[in-house]
């Protein structure tokens, strides 16, 4: 690969957590913004960043400190960006031990762990080229067609915690009036909630809620010591990735909610 440069170290940045809880019995029109308030599962003095929509299809909150819950027919999505957060900052997890105390009989089947960030590039091309001349092998097929061809790649690694699904793409972020090239990594950790009661379907729901700061260690290990620990030159500093994702008001529509689960 032709990235030149002095190596930089732990360029990546998990920006955004997002949890991902799928229950048999869930309707989206349960989560009601009084059924949240008044529940407990989130606090009563967080305020609505936008109006709530809440429907037989789906609920969608969005609250001005960044937490975003989503229902649809058969799972919830919580998501929160993280950056420069410590672990006793990051409010989801418990706003989803919450919501499974409170929910007990929904019949719980999964949840999925879901840490995103980027990487910043220093030269235009750069971020296509990480994946093309560094993950991918080199090829006249690369070469079809009247523009450079662009990759995104899904990867499965089975962990002895849970399978882990990684996907990476190349991107743009626009930042006053300039197209920065990144790559955005997107990892999944599927787990399965297992148990013949609802007390213990709730006790494993729980566990790998509390678990998931090591899901996040384990992803930024392997980008930073595996994907990246050779790149030279063209990543920007982790601190440029950092800015990037605090100054971009829309930060949950680059990282599009999956299915985690």
């Amino acid at each position: 690969m032709t990235l030149q440069g002095k190596p930089m170290n732990q360029p990546l940045t998990v920006q955004e957590l997002v949890i991902v809880v799928a229950a048999k019995n869930l309707k989206p029109s349960i989560l009601s913004p009084d059924f949240l308030k008044y529940s407990g599962i989130i606090p009563g003095e967080w305020e609505f960043a936008k109006k709530p929509v809440v429907n037989n299809n789906e609920a969608r909150f969005s609250f001005k400190n960044g937490v975003n819950i989503i229902a649809e027919p058969h799972r919830v999505i919580f998501a929160e960006g993280i950056t420069k957060k410590t672990d006793d900052m990051v409010i989801i997890p418990e706003i989803t031990r919450k919501y499974t105390q409170v929910l007990p009989g929904l019949d719980f089947q999964g949840i999925g762990i879901n840490p995103r960030g980027f990487v910043a590039f220093a030269q235009e091309d750069a971020g296509r080229r990480f994946i093309t001349d560094k993950l991918l092998s080199p090829g006249d097929w690369q070469d079809e067609g009247e523009v450079a061809m662009r990759a995104s790649l899904n990867l499965m690694y089975k962990l002895q915690r849970a399978p882990l699904a990684l996907n990476i793409t190349e991107a743009a972020l626009n930042q006053k009036n300039k197209s920065i090239p990144i790559v955005i990594f997107s990892g999944s950790f599927s787990y399965q909630i297992t148990g013949n009661s609802t007390e213990e379907k709730l006790s494993c729901a729980n566990q790998v809620v509390e678990n998931c700061f090591t899901d996040i260690s384990t992803f930024s290990d392997l980008i930073n010591n595996k994907f990246l620990s050779d790149v030279t030159g063209n990543i920007s500093l982790t601190e440029a990735s950092v800015k990037l994702a605090e100054s971009n008001s829309e930060e949950s529509d680059l990282f599009a909610v999956g299915t985690g689960a």
